[in-house]
């Protein structure tokens, strides 16, 4: 090495940083990784709960329909069993799971039926009872009930006859009951002569 030469050195290596500068870079660094960690946690947490609340809406309503085909099933005996003897019992039985249309239109028509059924002898007794709910929510439903039954009368000899009995029943939730709203029966198939 000559006097004229001066000892070289890399130039591509940097200086070390200064110590505030380095903590700022690591500082960094943690503060990016803490705040994908809280984004992601904060987004587990917020799936959780709507799906828990999706959940519990789910049970809730499949709940409240089971309840309203239960109540539809357990209200159309009441309207098929009856003996013209003890209508008192008849009457009181059907008011008790009636509201709205249905009560109204059954209180109104009770005296006509009351005659009727009395003279007639009629006794009807349900043999077998099919429900199904045709779609609800957690305030109203609607229900297919179908019943088996078996009726006798003046007009039979006093000989029970089976039949059936096919019904739409409006149920709305009231007072943490299942109500009967409204009733409707389609006339059945009249056979072609």
């Amino acid at each position: 090495m000559s006097n004229d030469e001066t000892p070289t050195t890399d130039d591509t290596t940097e200086p070390p940083a200064p110590a505030g500068r380095r903590w700022w870079a690591v500082d960094r660094r943690t503060l990016g990784l803490r705040g994908a960690a809280a984004v992601v946690l904060g987004a587990s947490v917020a799936t959780s709960v709507f799906l828990f609340v999706e959940n519990k809406d789910s049970k809730d309503l499949l709940a409240a329909q089971q309840q309203a085909r239960e109540a539809a099933c357990r209200y159309g005996p009441v309207l098929a069993d009856y003996d013209s003897k003890s209508l008192d019992t008849y009457f009181a039985a059907v008011l008790d799971g009636a509201t709205g249309d249905w009560k109204k239109q059954f209180e109104a028509t009770s005296t006509e039926l009351r005659d009727a059924l009395t003279q007639g002898e009629v006794v009807s007794k349900s043999t077998d009872t099919q429900c199904a709910l045709r779609g609800g929510d957690e305030s109203s439903a609607e229900a297919i009930v179908v019943i088996g039954t078996t009726i006798s009368s003046l007009g039979t000899e006093h000989k029970a006859k089976p039949g059936q009995l096919s019904m739409v029943f409006s149920l709305r939730h009231d007072d943490d009951r299942w109500l009967v709203e409204k009733v409707n029966s389609p006339l059945p198939a009249v056979p072609a002569q």
